[in-house]
């Protein structure tokens, strides 16, 4: 090594376990065992990335030992504020010195010291052997150790660029004039996260002050005859505490640690250990990283038809796939795309897609919502590497004369068609008059199957499961907004860009497609969601009619009574403020009314004033109800009725909602532009909306299907109790019949509010809901809503064995699984952390009823969708709405569509429970409904 600079990294192995558990806290990695690998995966790319970028010559991982240290003898309330080491956390230490010492990276720690002590002393004798070192870690008390040959090396995160800290760096960040004078700083201002106690009332900028006038806190209390008030006061009477903080705060650089910096140089990893590490976790990107699969991307194909092509690029890479092998890209991937320039060749094309079992197809256009936009251009793969582009017209006539050479292969049904989010395509080629036919396979919709909780778009899953790097789109088009820009895109990149799309899509389905084959997955995908992606195509297509004239009147009449509305509000309030600004209502309702002694704040310090603070008050304060009320107001108007007339397409003067298949990890659909699902029903104003929703023509109406009760059905079913199960299929009234069964009443004495209380139990108890939640939903004392929880169990035991039974199941299992088979991963299921534990069980309750009622829901849209075509109604499906279907259908099949879609939607599966469907119709959707 003596010719080669000895670059020497010791990373802070805690100190990055716990970056890495707060980076995917929210979006958790689980494999199929149900073990949350996040910690894993971040901790090994930040490995990655240094020894990919950094190249360093020596390295060194080092932990703390879980046995006190001497700061813990010199002061006992050292770090005794620190919460407990999180779960998920001490699940993976183990599994990161696995996978430390499987590249060949030597473990440092030493019993009574903290790793900051074991790296100040490496760091310090390393520099003096002529090594550059990084202590790598984001704990900022390393400053105090940095001098020339000693870096603080921070990782990058959270959109933030790695910084390296030298002398220069470390002086003008904190503001001082020598290195140790870190150590003074912390030493008055302490950690709170350590419990190190500092001075009290002195802080950062205090504390640089200090330093700079007196030099250090010795000097700082030889001179506190200079200071005045309080200030003196607090050094006079903690200026020893300040000592003790800097002794505590200081890294000793004298650890007797057995280690040699030999043993440090890093030769590489032990590729059968890492590879066995990676199997077992499922870090199946990182294993292409380190290990260089080769993908089909580098197949030239032999029977592909040569064409007229445009930019077409042939590049091997040369660069050796080595262990630490960067994302491939168009540059480094060799490929065909070709150009395809006119009628001819398009249908020379045709011919070879004509014989495929297979093809992958994608779409470009001018906007992202699929009826706004218009057809560029087309993309073919049939073979990976090799890709066709098809450029169209901007005149609608031409395309659709296009379009008229291809549609033999779109409608050919013995052809599988794939494409990255299907539906998107299949919708703009339908404005076109274009149907696509046959088996289908949408990657997008795959993966989400296989891992519901993570990203599931191209570029995602190119890099995870391709190794690869698609061209961006804001490199395409110069970082511009995508609608009206495709246009002006030049040629040869959109080939580059479109045909890449259709390789790296067919190229998915050959790594997704053996990954499904599971037997509940296959299910889910060919029986239930590709067939949904097909009528849901259909449904949003179709559309929905409103009367902007409703809508219009309903502005007004909003806007008025917000008015009225807030002028109580000042009148309540005592003077004009601004009712949309929480800092100036808490002080209004906390400071100047004083509606609360001790008002909750939140983590900025203003006082909480959302929906749930105010909804407690409103019983006790006018103010609270009136507040609510104009937010109300206000919401209906901006969110609903003033932006639904925004979004009426140019297409066909309809509204053209976008469902999404992949959104909720329960299988629910969710809708967006406009979020059909987040129209309000609970209020008399929200349920008005509904009225501007009408048919398309005067002797057409609307007709509303809905599940009744359905999640309470399908728990009563999972349960198998003998008592809902005789009330549901009796069609007795099912919260009367719980009132009385928990009153202990006959049935004919049930008042109102025994009523009342037993839906809120029955709806409570799906959702796992405790005594403090009922009593908050319902106004009543905890010590009712336990008792009232205790009596429902009495008279439900079976209710109770099987929420046992969920919760016992996911604990042992890790997820939960819908009656048609979907999972829901819990991570926290077996946590010591109540909250978060009671959180999972709550889920591993209601996940499997909410899913299963999805499901239910999705399988009736699918039967009714094909009884529609294959009885060529005129009817048309508009809309689904939670657990509701909404039809557009002309008078004379209203009876028929009434008899048939409640039979098609309560025989959607067979239960125990009879499903029951309310039929409505009217001459718009509030009637209907």
């Amino acid at each position: 090594m003596s010719n080669t600079e000895k670059k020497l990294f010791l990373l802070d192995a805690y100190a990055l376990i716990y970056r890495a558990h707060f980076a995917f806290s929210k979006n958790p990695r689980i494999n199929s065992s149900g073990l949350n690998t996040g910690v894993m995966m971040g901790f090994t790319n930040t490995l990655l990335e240094v020894l990919n970028k950094q190249k360093p010559t020596h390295i060194a991982v080092v932990f703390d030992t879980p046995k006190p240290t001497f700061r813990h003898e010199r002061y006992p309330q050292y770090k005794a504020h620190r919460d407990a080491t999180p779960e998920d956390i001490k699940i993976a230490v183990p599994y990161v010195k696995k996978i430390v010492e499987a590249f060949g990276i030597p473990i440092v720690e030493k019993d009574g010291f903290e790793a900051d002590d074991v790296i100040g002393t490496i760091a310090k004798k390393a520099a003096k052997e002529g090594f550059t070192v990084y202590m790598m870690t984001p704990d900022k008390d390393y400053a105090q150790l940095v001098e020339e040959r000693i870096f603080l090396y921070k990782p990058a995160y959270m959109g933030n660029a790695v910084s390296i800290l030298g002398v220069p760096e470390v002086l003008a960040k904190w503001n001082i004039e020598h290195i140790d004078q870190v150590r003074d700083i912390l030493g008055m201002h302490g950690d709170a996260s350590d419990n190190i106690p500092g001075i009290p009332g002195v802080g950062a900028k205090t504390a640089v002050k200090y330093v700079k006038a007196y030099g250090s806190i010795e000097g700082l209390l030889n001179h506190v005859h200079e200071l005045k008030g309080k200030a003196k006061e607090n050094v006079e009477n903690f200026g020893e505490q300040g000592l003790l903080s800097k002794e505590l705060a200081t890294i000793k650089t004298d650890v007797p640690v057995n280690y040699s910096l030999d043993e440090m140089e890093y030769t590489g990893p032990n590729n059968e250990q890492l590879k066995a590490l990676f199997d077992e976790l499922e870090f199946r990107t990182l294993a292409r990283r380190l290990f260089g699969e080769q993908d089909t991307a580098s197949t030239k194909p032999t029977n592909a038809p040569q064409l007229s092509m445009f930019g077409q690029v042939n590049q091997q890479a040369t660069h050796e796939q080595t262990a630490l092998t960067p994302l491939a890209t168009i540059e480094t991937t060799e490929h065909n795309y070709h150009l395809i320039s006119s009628p001819d060749e398009a249908a020379y094309l045709v011919e070879y897609l004509q014989m495929q079992e297979e093809f992958c197809f994608d779409t470009e256009t001018t906007h992202i919502s699929a009826m706004e936009a218009e057809l560029v251009g087309l993309s073919f793969c049939y073979v990976p590497g090799e890709a066709y582009y098809v450029p169209v017209s901007e005149n609608p006539e031409e395309v659709k004369e296009l379009l008229s050479i291809f549609n033999p292969v779109f409608e050919n049904e013995k052809i599988r068609k794939i494409g990255q989010n299907l539906k998107y395509d299949m919708l703009v080629l339908k404005k076109y008059g274009t149907r696509v036919k046959g088996e289908l396979f949408d990657t997008m919709l795959a993966h989400y199957l296989i891992d519901p909780d993570a990203r599931h778009g191209m570029d995602a899953l190119a890099e995870n499961y391709l190794h690869y790097q698609p061209i961006s789109i804001k490199t395409l088009i110069g970082g511009r907004n995508l609608p009206k820009t495709m246009r002006e895109v030049p040629l040869e990149k959109i080939v580059e860009y479109a045909a890449e799309d259709a390789d790296i899509t067919l190229q998915l389905k050959h790594k997704l497609a053996p990954l499904v084959q599971d037997k509940a997955i296959a299910n889910l995908l060919n029986q239930m969601e590709l067939p949904l992606l097909k009528v849901l195509t259909q449904v949003e297509f179709n559309g929905v009619k409103i009367d902007e004239m409703v809508l219009q009147a309903m502005s007004g009449e909003l806007e008025e009574e917000s008015l009225k509305v807030r002028d109580s509000i000042y009148a309540l309030a005592g003077e004009d403020f601004n009712i949309a600004s929480p800092k100036q209502l808490g002080v209004i309702l906390f400071e100047k009314l004083k509606l609360v002694e001790k008002p909750k704040k939140t983590k900025t310090g203003q006082y909480a004033t959302g929906e749930e603070i105010l909804s407690r008050l409103a019983n006790q304060h006018e103010i609270a109800r009136k507040i609510l009320e104009f937010r109300e107001l206000q919401k209906l108007k901006s969110t609903y009725v003033d932006a639904l007339p925004q979004m009426v397409s140019k297409f066909d003067g309809l509204i053209h909602t976008n469902y999404s298949q992949t959104v909720a990890a329960t299988g629910r659909l969710s809708s967006l532009n406009p979020n059909l699902q987040n129209i309000p029903v609970r209020t008399p104003k929200g349920r008005e909306i509904r009225k501007a929703f009408i048919p398309r023509n005067g002797s057409n109406v609307i007709l509303s299907a809905d599940y009744s009760q359905i999640e309470l059905r399908i728990m009563a079913a999972f349960a198998k109790d003998e008592h809902m199960i005789e009330a549901f299929t009796q069609g007795r009234d099912i919260h009367a019949a719980t009132a009385a069964k928990i009153f202990k009443v006959p049935l004919t004495d049930v008042t109102p509010e025994m009523r009342s209380k037993a839906k809120s139990a029955n709806f409570g108890i799906i959702y796992g809901i405790s005594a403090f939640g009922l009593s908050q939903n319902m106004n009543i004392p905890r010590k009712e809503a336990a008792e009232l929880i205790n009596n429902y169990f009495e008279e439900f035991p079976a209710i109770k064995l099987y929420m046992d039974k969920a919760i016992n199941q996911a604990r042992e299992n890790g997820f939960v699984t819908t009656l048609m088979g979907r999972k829901r991963f819990l991570r926290d299921i077996n946590s010591r952390n109540a909250v978060m534990r009671g959180f999972a069980e709550r889920n591993a309750i209601n996940a499997p009823i909410q899913g299963t009622a999805a499901d239910i829901i999705k399988l009736a849209m699918i039967n009714i969708d094909n009884w529609m075509q294959k009885n060529k109604v005129q009817s048309k499906m508009i809309m689904q709405v939670h657990d509701e279907l909404v039809f557009d259908v002309p008078e004379q099949e209203l009876e028929l569509m009434k008899t048939q879609v409640a039979q098609l939607m309560q025989n959607a599966v067979q239960l125990d429970v009879p499903m029951e469907v309310g039929l409505g119709s009217g001459a718009n959707w509030l009637e209907a409904h």
